[in-house]
């Protein structure tokens, strides 16, 4: 019998790496694999993290990160990219001209400045620099706190739709703007995706779960988007697997325990 190879569906995450495992690039990996597709990585900065917060960040040296993006990226074709934790405006230059260097489509851009327990990761410069990238990109999944970072307006429950579109059109790409931040009393989840092609709005709802163990959300969420991206699934169909997706996971890992914050959600559903 003729021994078939087939490739693997790879994504590239592009990301700080956490020390608790939680968030960051190691979230990434778990939800990568957990959602069918091989992981690779960059790593932009090590955190000194757990479950309580952060206590350091140690930036990787520009000349590292290109010798890693050339690394991978002249030898892996991948399906799609995710890109979480660019500090700095020379970390996001080289990604930028890297990811344009290759060709690489399907990027994911989770604009991640706050961490869930309120740590900045970003300098303001780099919110800047980070502003005029985000064109290059196909989508952006920003939380309501960083959404408000980006386009310096309060957003609520009440004016997602709005916002996500006003978002979209600014930067010229589209946004999944997630609601786990809105002061909503229901047990309704809504995030809103806004297709910048299109003009397209839609809303995407998930169970509300009441938990701590949310830690790495954002990284998971993108990073199965991505995943589910480099699979051959379209947009639209990729981002609904990955709300669904993160939503089983945060429904597994509501009753684990691990460490004394804010745990993680249960990547593989054990």
């Amino acid at each position: 019998m003729e021994d078939i190879k087939t490739p693997y569906n790879s994504v590239l995450s592009i990301a700080g790496s956490d020390s608790g495992g939680c968030a960051g690039v190691q979230a990434d990996i778990k939800s990568i694999s957990a959602c069918g597709a091989y992981a690779a990585t960059v790593i932009t900065a090590t955190t000194a993290q757990n479950t309580k917060g952060v206590t350091d960040i140690h930036a990787i040296p520009i000349s590292h990160i290109e010798k890693q993006l050339d690394a991978v990226l002249s030898d892996i074709k991948f399906g799609a990219v995710k890109i979480g934790m660019l500090h700095s405006c020379e970390v996001i230059k080289v990604v930028q001209e890297k990811l344009s260097e290759y060709g690489l489509k399907n990027i994911v851009l989770d604009p991640v400045m706050v961490t869930t327990s309120g740590h900045k990761l970003i300098t303001d410069d780099a919110i800047e620099c980070l502003k005029n990238f985000l064109p290059k990109v196909g989508l952006i999944t920003p939380n309501i706190p960083e959404a408000e970072l980006l386009i310096g307006q309060k957003i609520t429950s009440d004016n997602m739709n709005v916002m996500a579109k006003k978002i979209g059109q600014q930067f010229q790409t589209s946004v999944l703007l997630k609601g786990g931040h809105a002061n909503d009393t229901t047990n309704t989840m809504t995030d809103v995706f806004y297709v910048f092609e299109t003009g397209e709005v839609s809303v995407i709802t998930n169970p509300r779960i009441d938990t701590n163990n949310t830690h790495g959300t954002g990284c998971s969420l993108s990073s199965s988007i991505a995943a589910f991206l480099s699979l051959g699934e379209s947009m639209d169909s990729a981002i609904k697997k990955g709300c669904n997706y993160v939503n089983q996971a945060i429904a597994s890992g509501q009753h684990k325990i691990l460490g004394h914050g804010n745990g993680p959600i249960n990547h593989f559903g054990l």
